[in-house]
């Protein structure tokens, strides 16, 4: 199991990215490669999304995705460019 700091593991949430984490290491260990596991993940994600809430909301989130990515939201390691 996965540990975050700060985080209640009681909470939803975390429920939810610790089962992800563990699929995720399962897959890789399986084999895997991760840029497939993420394709499947995104794909997974944004179909549910679409299925939930609508294109037109999933288009709004995907569009702030830029930003959120050029600013370094999702690098786990910065690199200076």
């Amino acid at each position: 199991m996965h540990t975050f700091e700060g985080l209640d593991p009681d909470d939803s949430t975390f429920r939810a990215l610790s089962l992800i984490l563990d699929a995720w290491d399962e897959g890789t260990e399986s084999g895997v490669p991760t840029e497939k596991m993420a394709y499947a993940a995104l794909f997974t994600a944004l179909t549910d999304l679409v299925s939930q809430f609508g294109e037109d909301a999933v288009v709004q989130l995907a569009r702030g995705l830029e930003q959120r990515i050029n600013l370094g939201e999702f690098s786990l390691h910065h690199t200076r460019q």
